[in-house]
Parts: C-alpha cells; sequence; structure tokens
C-alpha cells in the first residue's frame, strides 16, 4: 500500500518523494551555483507538488552532473555556500531534504557525499560513499561507516549511494543499526536497469525494511541517465516505480511501525535475526558464531579471493585515470559526526536498537 503516494496520509507513516533530476553539465563555479539554485527550486515544487511529502530525495550527482570532474574549484565542504543553500531551502519550504555533494579532500581524492538535513536546516545524516563505482568513479573511498539518524514522524533513516547497494552487507550493515527505510541515490545510467532492480528488491526483503531509491534521468549529451525511481516494501515487493521522464517526483507513503511490527513478529524468513541465531528450533538461541571464512579474512586484514591472481581490472587506467601511489588511510574508530543522528558513540549501540530490546 502507497496511500496513493500520500494522497491519504496515515498518521503513523512518512511520505518520501525521489526526484528524477535532469542530469546536468557543471563545469565552472557559475554552473556550480546555477545547479544550486534549479535544486533549491525543486525543493520547493516538491512542497507545492506534495503537501504531505515529509522528505524530498535528490540522486547522487544532482549538483555536479556525471563528468567525474575532481577540479577543486568545484568541490564543496558541509561549511560551503551550497550546503548553507539546501539547509534553507529545507527551513523555507518545512521539508526535510536529502541532497549529494561532492566533497573537497585536502588529503586526496574528493568524496562522493550525501547529506539528509531536517525542516529547521539542522544537518541530522553525513555519509561518504564507502563503495566508489570503479573503474569509472575517481572519489575517495568513504571512511564514516554506514551511518543512520532518527528521520521524520518516527522513522530511522540510512543513505547509501548508487554501487554501495550492490554489495548485500551495505544493506545489512544499515538494518543492523536500526534503519527502517534505507535511501538509496545514483547516476546510473541503462545498462544497470535489472540489476538496479533486484538489489533494491533484494535489500528490502532480506532485511525486512523499504528500500527508497533513485538516479539522475536524461541526458547531458555524453551519458544518459535511467530516473527509475523506485520504492520497495519490506516484504520485496515493489510499491511504486518512476518513468524514465526528467525532473519527475515519485512518491510514496511508508509505514515504518509495519517493519517494526514484522521484524517483531516474523517467524519464516525473519532473516536478519536469523543471521545472528542460526537453528534456533534446534539449539536454544541459535548457533550465534561467525561461520563465514569472508568476514573473518577482512577483519583480519587478508581478504583474498581464490582467483584474486587472476584479476586483470585492478585501478582505473582502463577509464584515463592515472594508477594510485598512495594506501588508504582509514580513520580509526567508525563514528558519525552529524548531530542528531541515532548513534551513540563508542557503544555502538542505536537508539533503534535499543527500541527493539
Amino acid at each position: 500500500m502507497s496511500g496513493l503516494g500520500g494522497l491519504n496520509k496515515s498518521p503513523a507513516s512518512v511520505v518520501l518523494g525521489m526526484v528524477q533530476l535532469q542530469l546536468p553539465v557543471v563545469k565552472t563555479q557559475d554552473d556550480l551555483e546555477n545547479q544550486t539554485k534549479r535544486i533549491c527550486d525543486m525543493v520547493a515544487k516538491a512542497r507545492r507538488n506534495a503537501p504531505a511529502m515529509d522528505l524530498v530525495v535528490f540522486p547522487e550527482y544532482a549538483l555536479h552532473g556525471l563528468s567525474m570532474d575532481t577540479n577543486s574549484q568545484i568541490m564543496c565542504r558541509l561549511d560551503g555556500p551550497e550546503v548553507d543553500a539546501f539547509r534553507q531551502a529545507c527551513i523555507d519550504n518545512r521539508i526535510w531534504g536529502c541532497f549529494s555533494i561532492m566533497e573537497l579532500n585536502p588529503h586526496g581524492n574528493p568524496y562522493s557525499s550525501g547529506i539528509i538535513i531536517d525542516d529547521q536546516g539542522e544537518l541530522q545524516l553525513y555519509y561518504r560513499k564507502l563503495h566508489p563505482w570503479v573503474p569509472v568513479e575517481p572519489w575517495e573511498p568513504g571512511d564514516l561507516g554506514i551511518p543512520v539518524c532518527d528521520g521524520p514522524n518516527g522513522s530511522t533513516l540510512s543513505l547509501i549511494i548508487c554501487h554501495d547497494g550492490m554489495f548485500p552487507e551495505m544493506a545489512r550493515e544499515a538494518a543492523y543499526k536500526g534503519a527502517d527505510i534505507m535511501i538509496r541515490t545514483a547516476g546510473y545510467t541503462a545498462p544497470i536497469r535489472h540489476t538496479w532492480k533486484v538489489t533494491n528488491q533484494a535489500n528490502a526483503f532480506c532485511n525486512l525494511m523499504y528500500t527508497a531509491s533513485v538516479c539522475m534521468c536524461g541526458s547531458d549529451g555524453t551519458f544518459d541517465s535511467m530516473g527509475e525511481g523506485m520504492f520497495v516494501n519490506f516484504d520485496g515487493t515493489p510499491m511504486v516505480e518512476g518513468s524514465h521522464r526528467p525532473d519527475e517526483i515519485i512518491t510514496c507513503e511508508l509505514r515504518p511501525d509495519l517493519v517494526r511490527e514484522a521484524r517483531a513478529n516474523w517467524g519464516v524468513e525473519n532473516n536478519i535475526y536469523q543471521l545472528g541465531h542460526r537453528g534456533y528450533v534446534a539449539v536454544s538461541g541459535g548457533a550465534q558464531d561467525c561461520p563465514y571464512t569472508f568476514m573473518h579474512d577482512m577483519v583480519a586484514g587478508c581478504y583474498r579471493l581464490p582467483w584474486e591472481a587472476e584479476v586483470k581490472v585492478t585501478d582505473g587506467t582502463s577509464c584515463g585515470f592515472a594508477a594510485p601511489t598512495r594506501e588508504f588511510a582509514p580513520r580509526g574508530a567508525i563514528t558519525n559526526t552529524a548531530p542528531g543522528n541515532a548513534q551513540d558513540g563508542a557503544a555502538g549501540e542505536t537508539k533503534e536498537r535499543r527500541k527493539y530490546a
């Protein structure tokens, strides 16, 4: 049930609008300024279009386009004028917003970052894309983990970006931290259409949470992004799907309370619970070991595929990027620095996880 896109909004629901934004060309600071204004205008359009909307979501690359240009003159900062404009648009239109920026990194390549701002203009979630779409994208791998935040009307939100959604571990981590709605923003083009759909569905079903996903749309004269916004129910069933029309805003009413009900009451296919409680019919509480070799190897820093030596593409030279000469330097303890987020510091426990206890 989508509530006719929020036209019949339930008191317990959250209405999201996914903007299939026209793919821009951004080469100069003037272009960046104009695109910032265009996004702010679309926030206002979303509010006029759907008075019941709680959160409007823009795709990855909404501000910068698909050029992969790392020119520092058009990169953004959290305290820069572009984010300030997004904050003001949320205040002016009394709506939450999810936005994409290419974030300046003084120590390496820029990050593809996503932010969620509430209707008071406060930053509630700040995420850096963990899995850039190699070998095509030059962005620095993210170092903030997968944060969650308290969203409108009792929801708990997470944000992943584009290629992130092809890794089931991303959605599992978001749900494990308490997310009942996982947003996925992207710039994908048509060859990814099938995997876009099946991963959005699988990520929802395997974790008993809603997925709300959207791509850029239209052509910039070189690339053709596919649009295809998509809402998927927590049972894996598509609820609303967008077209290929640029600037279309698709909307859906989501019910986080039904997610919580399913997570508490499902027996069969309550997979996110059962992952850590294997075979609880046979043994008390289920087996709670970690039987997965790849998990142990990643933690030990020795992840290696049986066919690792045969992999041909291991850097970005095939797409015109110079081979990197430096190694990744993680921050250490994963934290989310945005105020108001649902993660409670060193303990790693979330408000949402306490709510289930």
